[in-house]
């Protein structure tokens, strides 16, 4: 049982930036397995969705061992290693289905949006379509945080302090594939996925089908509504959509990719779905090293190649050490079985979680798939009415459950942009049935004691 002892924040540190500077984060000293220890011995477990195969794998540590002997760095210009070549094959030839052929490995989740949204303007120039510069995506999303990044984002909270600098790409966004909310009492799913379908033809048709670059979503939906899925049929029909007019499918799935939905890829469970381009990071590499990927298929390879290649680049770009990190972390994925042992904690979580939560006053939703779940929190359960922003109920849970020893996290703005909480929980694909029993437990305890303040706030107002 992890010890539930208060926490308190490291000492203050004048050189190094935080990006909420009056919350300093915790030190952590040590971490191992599905667990960090922080500097005042308060042990928590890491449910933040990085690290997929737990801290300090020892196959992880020999590979990096391993590589730093032998290649440290190799400039991406001049030179390649064995690291990132093996790393593509296991993605690409071992895993990867509907056509995926080449990897461009970067730092992060955001370079690689980057680097995806580059491609596609890069593909339509080569084919002679170089006012295909629109890209359409979806409200209540997020893909990063670089310029372009974020201009795909719809997440205002993140935007605000810099949306001057957002009018310069060429972003409409539809609506999100959001059941809980904008899914109608008379609608089944195959209707709503329809619905949604034709919302995203009318944009295309909107903005002129020769100007649409590339549809742009998160498989699943990640930290900016938590977990929210797409209904049978819709990434289908967007698929039939995008080659109607010639646009592109960008799949997001730093998130919710990598085996943390229960199959490798999200897209993988949503039928019959070939996105050309697929976004990968986060558990790619398992927190061990920076690293994310931009997965395109032969269509864009070959026609981009023959224009004169990819003008991008990094100095970081396909970092030996960081791809050996990560291709370590993919044979233990496999040689493991943890993709069955996420289906099967999965299937169990979401029962414990809704068995645990589902009655509590507060909690509206309750979705997700594989180790990946969020609980949305309302103040009406059947009007579905957004808590008061100012108590921000979701960020007080999560750091009740640090206080309780779990490390997981919340979202504001989860309805609409502005108003709405969330927790989300992104347990490593190593977790046990005992260390998952202890966690609802421990959120349980942390939920009680969030609602008892929002309760005692609400009465003295």
């Amino acid at each position: 049982m992890h010890p539930a002892c208060s926490t308190s924040n490291s000492p203050s540190e004048v050189s190094l930036l935080h990006t909420q500077p009056t919350n300093d984060p915790s030190l952590v000293k040590s971490a191992a397995g599905t667990c960090s220890t922080l500097s005042n011995n308060h042990i928590v477990l890491d449910a933040c969705g990085v690290a997929s195969i737990g801290h300090g794998d020892e196959t992880v540590k020999f590979a990096i061992q391993e590589q730093l002997k032998s290649v440290a760095y190799a400039h991406p210009i001049m030179h390649t290693t064995t690291a990132p070549k093996e790393l593509a094959d296991i993605l690409l030839r071992g895993t990867a289905p509907q056509g995926l052929s080449k990897a461009y490995f970067v730092s992060s989740g955001s370079d690689a949006i980057e680097a995806a949204m580059k491609l596609v303007v890069a593909f339509h120039r080569a084919t002679g379509n170089p006012h295909r510069t629109h890209f359409v995506s979806r409200k209540r999303s997020y893909h990063g945080n670089t310029i372009g990044a974020m201009c795909l984002s719809d997440n205002p909270g993140r935007k605000m302090p810099y949306e001057e600098a957002f009018d310069r790409l060429d972003v409409s966004f539809v609506s999100p594939a959001y059941a809980y909310r904008y899914k109608g009492s008379d609608e089944t799913e195959i209707q709503y996925a329809a619905r949604l379908v034709n919302e995203v033809e009318a944009e295309f048709c909107r903005i002129g089908r020769q100007n649409v670059a590339a549809f742009v979503a998160e498989t699943v939906g990640g930290s900016t509504a938590g977990c929210i899925e797409a209904p049978r049929g819709y990434f289908e029909g967007v698929r039939r959509v995008c080659d109607k007019y010639g646009a592109l499918l960008l799949l997001d799935e730093t998130m919710c990719g990598n085996g943390r939905t229960g199959s490798y890829f999200a897209f993988e469970t949503e039928g019959a779905v070939h996105p050309d381009i697929v976004v990968m990071g986060k558990g790619l590499s398992g927190g061990y090293l920076p690293l994310a990927a931009t997965l395109i298929n032969k269509k864009i390879h070959e026609t981009v190649e023959m224009a004169g290649g990819f003008i991008h680049g990094h100095a970081y770009q396909a970092h030996p050490v960081s791809c050996a990190s990560a291709l370590a972390v993919q044979r233990v994925i496999r040689s493991k079985g943890f993709l069955d042992h996420c289906r099967r904690q999965g299937d169990r979580l979401g029962t414990e979680l809704r068995a645990t939560f589902a009655g509590l006053e507060f909690v509206g939703d309750i979705r997700g798939r594989g180790l990946f779940w969020a609980i949305e929190f309302v103040a009406d359960k059947r009007l579905k009415i957004p808590l008061a922003k100012e108590f921000a109920f979701g960020t007080r849970l999560r750091q009740f459950a640090h206080d309780s020893g779990v490390a997981i996290l919340s979202g504001s703005g989860t309805a609409d942009g502005l108003a709405g909480d969330h927790i989300l929980l992104a347990p490593p694909l190593t977790i046990t049935e005992a260390e998952l029993d202890w966690m609802i437990g421990a959120l349980r305890q942390a939920y009680l004691r969030t609602e008892e303040a929002y309760k005692k706030q609400r009465t003295f107002q």
